[in-house]
């Protein structure tokens, strides 16, 4: 063929032809890889896109709302206030589980999409699967069920739930377990109407053709990334209990995901010791059940050693 359309320089460059903007090949090996059909997936820039179209094609302005249920990712949020749409908190349960009741006294015509993150962020733990398919029952919108971390709870998540239930949205990425952050690759999964109104709304180029490669090639290469799982799997039960034998920590979360959340003696103070060693972690203790709580994210063998080693000599300087 010889292109003449696009206005694109014609010199052979790697990428001066547009990408191809609905990602073909790169659906073809997810739709593999999660046993559904090409017409149940939809390609972001990440998956903050895909939630981002999620509001802009199911939630009207000023007028719906969704759900979300804290603690949890915060991007939730943030998008309901860009996209103008109301928000309403129905908090997790002390043991950070969804208030099935509560969150259906809160639904009705105008809360179009509920917002469930599994295993959750920042708690780490994966949602009870028979509260989640009460919600799914008797939600009357949209459920979106995030699984950003799904690779590394053992579980098969929703993914095969879809046909069953044509409201369910699944949505997931290939940052964590894959280890493509910098390329910003997410995955919507969904009932094909619900896909169909996605790709009207999304820009015709949202991946590029450096980021399709890459996590084309990554799909293929499934053996590294099953080796990559395995050992930060291992590694987070290392982790876990060392640090379950560290004064300056007095408790950990269960966790399916790829970090630990951890509830210490002050927060904000081995947070910035932390910082001064050169480690940064992230501080959650701002959100709901979260006080004084730090998330380590699940590094390296020599990288989680340097971090049990600055806090056991954080905790000899405090003895």
């Amino acid at each position: 063929m010889i292109f003449l359309d696009a206005n694109e320089n014609p010199f052979d460059t790697g990428v001066n032809r547009y990408p191809d903007p609905h990602q073909r090949k790169l659906k073809e090996q997810i739709a593999r890889l999660r046993g559904v059909d090409v017409g149940n997936i939809l390609i972001g820039n990440g998956s903050d896109e895909v939630l981002d179209l999620l509001f802009r094609v199911f939630c009207e302005p000023r007028r719906d709302a969704v759900i979300t249920l804290p603690p949890t990712y915060g991007m939730y949020k943030v998008l309901a206030n860009v996209n103008t749409v109301g928000h309403i908190e129905v908090p997790l349960t002390t043991a950070f589980q969804p208030d099935v009741d509560e969150i259906l006294r809160h639904s009705g015509e105008h809360t179009k999409i509920l917002f469930l993150c599994s295993p959750n962020n920042p708690t780490g733990n994966l949602l009870d699967r028979s509260l989640v398919l009460e919600l799914l029952e008797g939600f009357p919108g949209l459920v979106v069920i995030d699984e950003a971390y799904i690779d590394f709870a053992g579980d098969e998540g929703y993914v095969p739930l879809l046909e069953a239930y044509p409201r369910l949205v699944v949505t997931q990425t290939l940052s964590k377990a894959y280890g493509l952050a910098g390329i910003r690759v997410g995955v919507g999964l969904a009932n094909p109407e619900v896909i169909n109104y996605l790709k009207r709304v999304k820009p015709p180029y949202n991946v590029n053709e450096l980021s399709q490669r890459t996590a084309l090639e990554a799909l293929e290469k499934s053996s590294r990334t099953r080796a990559m799982i395995k050992e930060l799997k291992n590694e987070r039960e290392k982790l876990r209990e060392a640090l379950s034998g560290i004064s300056l920590v007095k408790e950990l979360f269960p966790s399916d995901a790829n970090f630990i959340l951890a509830r210490v003696d002050n927060a904000a103070l081995r947070y910035q010791q932390l910082i001064e060693k050169g480690i940064v972690v992230r501080d959650r203790s701002g959100q709901l059940h979260c006080e004084n709580t730090l998330r380590f994210t699940v590094g390296t063998p020599e990288e989680n050693a340097v971090l049990l080693r600055t806090l056991r000599e954080l905790e000899k300087e405090t003895s």
